[in-house]
């Protein structure tokens, strides 16, 4: 079968740890068998790997995720990395024909959707196979997991069987109940109704020919061309609700959605993790990323957390509700953010008098790579190297650097940095507008590799 495995969220009810760069499923707060520390997408894969199916793997993504995702991940698969975050619809839709043009994946093969950052048992991952044979069986056009539910939540949608019997195997599906009161929510549970957790089976043909009522395209690089004409809405609502017919598969065990502080705590083996000083707490995690000591005494059922990105110190139970508090407060750019060619880090930022901004962020560039040959036109850039050797490039000149090297970059200069070894650089913008946009790429000036 093939798998598309979905990894597109900022995670914002996990900032600052969490943000568009650094997506909650990359942070290391798990622990894999033998007790080291595991990220959810790491879990994920080795969830797929001791299903015992064989399979594909194609991770639909966002180019921020694009570097952590390759550097938690081992072993083969693809990306499909969107335009423009558009829901899940098109990033399932564009990920099929990436299958199915680019692959050259049969027609009636399966495919299976997840998401990245599932938290469960072994089990969850060994439905797979069950959710192959319905989907072979063209018992429906697509093929659900139901996760049996172990509250009454308000937070998740609900699958409602026609087999009220909770019995075991696949069962057509009467209707979709979305996010309903307590309530409503126990009585669903009463007719063995089942958890949404996001998972879809069906054959790559079903949606394959969907895609043809959007875009006449017929190539995936013309599909992904236009993908801004794609309905900027979920699979669910576009497709799965849509449908002639649904079955579900259902699962009996740990499921749980780690998007809160709340819950992700309840997974933390460490209470503290930094330079932290804990004392006298009850049930407080603490999480310090600063260069700066920390100390946290007599607060209970808390969440303190201290990134680059900023501070949070919240209840526990509040926790859940901090996404539109974020919203008001967070800078638009990442503060830490890894790259394909290293990480950077903001220090410092700010507006003067005269109307000039400027940003200060130390550069880490892993020997053997390279920035792409590009230039600003809104700022100028001032490098000082502070550890490493390399080699600095401006309009066509190019000049090796080293320790206590600087480097002035005038707007409109087209300039580029390869690391011979590990090189870090102090790196000082200045200008009227200082944002990630402002970069013409011109390719690679050295030969990559």
């Amino acid at each position: 079968m093939q798998i598309i495995l979905l990894s597109g969220g900022s995670g914002t009810r996990l900032w600052p740890l969490s943000n568009n760069a650094r997506s909650k499923q990359f942070l290391k707060v798990l622990r894999d068998s033998s007790g080291k520390p595991q990220s959810m997408v790491q879990r994920t894969f080795e969830g797929i790997g001791n299903a015992g199916v064989e399979s594909d793997i194609v991770i639909a993504t966002c180019e921020t995720q694009v570097a952590s995702l390759t550097d938690h991940v081992t072993g083969d698969f693809d990306l499909v990395v969107e335009p423009e975050r558009r829901d899940t619809a098109p990033a399932i839709f564009l990920s099929c024909a990436f299958l199915c043009l680019e692959k050259n994946v049969a027609l009636d093969e399966t495919v299976v959707v997840m998401p990245i950052d599932t938290f469960a048992d072994q089990d969850y991952y060994c439905k797979l196979g069950a959710i192959d044979m319905a989907v072979q069986s063209g018992c429906s056009d697509i093929t659900l997991l139901g996760v049996e539910p172990t509250y009454p939540s308000e937070k998740f949608g609900y699958i409602v069987p026609e087999d009220l019997t909770g019995g075991e195997g696949v069962s057509k599906v009467s209707r979709f109940v979305e996010k309903p009161e307590a309530k409503v929510a126990e009585a669903l549970i009463g007719q063995h109704a089942l958890w949404n957790c996001g998972v879809f089976g069906f054959k790559l043909g079903y949606v394959i020919e969907m895609i043809g009522k959007y875009l006449d395209a017929d190539s995936y690089e013309g599909i992904r061309a236009e993908y801004e004409k794609l309905p900027k809405t979920s699979f669910d609502y576009e497709v799965v609700e849509k449908a002639e017919s649904v079955s579900v598969v259902r699962y009996s065990g740990e499921w749980r959605d780690l998007g809160t502080w709340n819950t992700l705590t309840e997974q933390m083996e460490e209470y503290s993790a930094g330079r932290v000083v804990v004392s006298g707490c009850s049930n407080t995690h603490v999480v310090n990323e600063l260069n700066i000591p920390m100390v946290v005494s007599g607060v209970n059922d808390a969440i303190v957390v201290a990134t680059p990105d900023g501070i949070l110190v919240s209840d526990k139970t509040d926790s859940a509700q901090i996404k539109p508090l974020v919203n008001k407060v967070a800078e638009a750019r990442p503060m830490h953010e890894s790259r394909r060619w290293g990480e950077y880090k903001v220090l410092d930022q700010g507006t003067h008098e005269s109307g000039m901004r400027s940003l200060e962020k130390i550069l880490r560039i892993k020997a053997g790579k390279q920035l792409s040959y590009q230039l600003h036109r809104h700022r100028s850039e001032y490098w000082t190297v502070i550890d490493g050797e390399g080699e600095v490039v401006i309009d066509g000149k190019v000049t090796g650097v080293s320790p206590g090297s600087f480097i002035g970059i005038a707007p409109g200069s087209m300039h580029a940095v390869r690391a011979l070894s590990t090189l870090s650089i102090v790196e000082v913008q200045l200008g009227s507008d200082l944002v990630e946009e402002d970069i013409e790429r011109a390719g690679f000036y050295w030969p990559e590799g």
